[in-house]
């Protein structure tokens, strides 16, 4: 494999793992909303709500983070 296509596959690999940290952090932040609202036995899913939103930015962030980065670091190379 060339040094380019090695470089284009390193770079679709980041992205494509950026997507599946965001997807697994969201899905875990309503995993744990849930047990909340069955712990403290809430029957409108207020915990479920509020930390799958929360954990909605958090993904989002670290997404927006991650892209900086690697644009960063591109224009440094």
């Amino acid at each position: 494999m060339t040094g380019q296509k090695k470089k284009q596959l390193n770079k679709y690999a980041k992205f494509t793992s950026i997507a599946l940290q965001m997807g697994l952090t969201i899905y875990l932040g309503s995993i744990l909303g849930e047990w909340l609202d069955q712990k403290f036995e809430n029957e409108n899913q207020l915990y479920f709500k509020i930390v799958t939103l929360v954990a909605v930015f958090v993904a989002m962030y670290a997404v927006i983070r991650q892209v900086l980065n690697i644009t960063n670091s591109k224009k440094n190379d």
